[in-house]
């Protein structure tokens, strides 16, 4: 009994070292310097202060804050309404084609984000590919303007993101009794009712876990609105990291990714409150 003890000691010893050197220690640093002053040379002030939080619900700021949770909220609708009909499309194949389709969405994880950003800007740009085949075919007369805006930000981060979101619909939607959506066949009900009356609470569990894991990175995806945005647009990565690299008001920055987890932790606390109820749900239906 005490050698098991002792082995199930020794297996949980580097996921504590983890999570202690790599999560729990910083998390503390960034929140020792976020009371911190700054100085005008880009150093720290040992004197304790509470004015980078004051700071933080500026106006400028606030809006930042809520333009952030506007493009993270589009961005999870997006991948949404992508990913139910994929999943359910594949849902119908052959195991083995849908080992194949499910793999070809985890291919692009092989490539680093960034090096798959610049390839968009091949596409997207007034002399991209997209723009050159429009052109050619005649459907516009003028190359369309796709990036360096909201647009292209959100392209970014549909494409970015959305395999966050195909994964745990496709595991939950694998856990549907067929004998359901064949009853509802057989009573005359259309497929939008099916949907909606049957396929939508059964898959709760994994709309809302994917919806936690799309909107939480969109948050602070800030290499997506530096490349597909040009700088024009500032979301709370982008803020976070200006303040670190650019303003080098370490404490500012510090305060504001406080925020960032803390408005993290209440999208968190929602979704196991939600999500459990909805779970639920899901059963009981």
């Amino acid at each position: 009994m005490k050698s098991k003890k002792v082995w199930k000691f020794f297996f949980l010893v580097p996921v504590i070292l983890y999570v202690t050197l790599l999560i729990a220690l910083p998390l503390l640093y960034i929140l020792f310097i976020s009371f911190l002053k700054s100085d005008y040379y880009g150093g720290m002030i040992s004197s304790f202060t509470i004015q980078n939080y004051i700071d933080v619900f500026d106006q400028v700021y606030v809006s930042v804050f809520l333009k952030s949770i506007a493009i993270a909220g589009i961005t999870t609708l997006i991948c949404i309404l992508i990913s139910y009909p994929f999943v359910l499309a594949i849902s119908h194949k052959k195991p083995r084609t849908q080992k194949i389709l499910m793999t070809l969405v985890m291919v692009p994880f092989l490539t680093n984000s960034l090096i798959r950003m610049y390839g968009w800007l091949v596409l997207l740009r007034k002399s991209g590919v997209i723009n050159q085949v429009l052109l050619g075919i005649g459907v516009i007369e003028e190359p369309l303007s796709l990036m360096y805006n909201t647009f292209g930000i959100l392209v970014g981060m549909v494409y970015t993101l959305l395999p966050f979101m195909i994964l745990p619909l496709y595991s939950s939607i694998s856990t549907v009794d067929n004998r359901l959506l064949e009853a509802a066949s057989d009573l005359g009900a259309s497929k939008f009712k099916t949907f909606f009356k049957i396929i939508v609470p059964q898959t709760l569990p994994g709309l809302f876990n994917g919806s936690l894991m799309v909107f939480t990175p969109a948050l602070g995806y800030f290499f997506i609105t530096d490349i597909l945005g040009g700088g024009k647009f500032m979301i709370l990565g982008n803020l976070i990291k200006n303040q670190f690299l650019t303003a080098r008001n370490w404490p500012f920055g510090a305060a504001i990714s406080i925020v960032l987890v803390l408005v993290t932790c209440v999208f968190i606390f929602l979704y196991r409150k939600l999500g459990g109820k909805m779970d639920d749900l899901g059963g009981a239906s």
